[in-house]
């Protein structure tokens, strides 16, 4: 019984025994099996950082290309607001000239008559005034008609002319003026020097300084000038020409008629 049981017991260290040494051999070959697989996991912990920090800089790099997107947006949107109130205004000029436009036609029914009626004004009052380039101011009148008669000339051109007319005739009324020209008298045209003092007086006297001649507006014709004024004569009509200095002369006018 003795023998049985330390047999046993042999057995059993024995197994106990190779039991330890297989813990130990398969614990030996463990540990760089486990250093590989650390290795394995360090790696893959590189990677996954890496993988990390290349999104964490993609992201960083969207979120600038989202903010300067933002900031080109808000500009975009003040300039169109700028471009856009422009156009408002360029709109209500354009509606403004609009109305100009369909009101050109009433304001030509209205100032075409007008111009016409200061056309034949004139012509009347050139032909009641004293002679003064009598010939030269009607023709001025005549190409205002025919002025008025050319579709290529504008409305305001037209206007335009016609207050030139108007202002060469108040010219006509101020200052000494002389130029040469011919009269008429007794039917005998006679080269002649015309002097006016405005629309005071108008005389004329022969180029060889013998003859004069004065307009007697009332009576509308001329008529012989006094011999007395023939020397006053010449001197104004060179005073006109400034041919020489001013002086005091001794002239005849016509003195209106009083009204009764």
């Amino acid at each position: 019984m003795t023998k049985v049981i330390n047999k046993s017991k042999v057995a059993a260290a024995l197994v106990g025994a190779l039991a330890m040494a297989g813990s130990a051999t398969a614990a030996a070959q463990s540990v760089p099996t486990l250093q590989s697989e650390g290795a394995k996991t360090h790696q893959a912990d590189v990677r996954s950082q890496e993988k990390i920090n290349s999104l964490f800089e993609q992201s960083n790099e969207l979120l600038y290309e989202y903010r300067g997107i933002v900031d080109q947006y808000e500009q975009l949107k003040v300039y169109n607001d700028h471009v856009q109130r422009l156009v408002d205004g360029q709109n209500e000029q354009l509606a403004s000239l609009q109305r100009q436009i369909d009101g050109i036609e009433d304001t030509k029914q209205g100032v075409v008559p007008l111009m016409y009626k200061m056309i034949d004004a004139l012509e009347q009052f050139v032909k009641l005034d004293i002679p003064i380039h009598r010939d030269r101011r009607l023709e001025r009148v005549q190409r205002l008609r025919d002025v008025m008669e050319n579709p290529n000339v504008t409305t305001s051109e037209q206007f335009r002319q016609i207050t030139e007319a108007y202002q060469a005739e108040m010219d006509y009324g101020s200052g000494l003026i002389a130029y040469e020209g011919k009269l008429n008298f007794d039917g005998e045209e006679i080269s002649v020097d015309f002097f006016h003092l405005g629309r005071s007086a108008l005389m004329a006297q022969s180029l060889d300084l013998k003859n004069g001649w004065i307009y007697n507006q009332e009576a509308g014709q001329w008529e012989v000038l006094d011999d007395a004024y023939l020397g006053p004569l010449t001197k104004a009509i060179r005073m006109a020409r400034k041919q020489s200095a001013p002086d005091l002369l001794k002239l005849p006018i016509y003195a209106a008629e009083r009204a009764e």
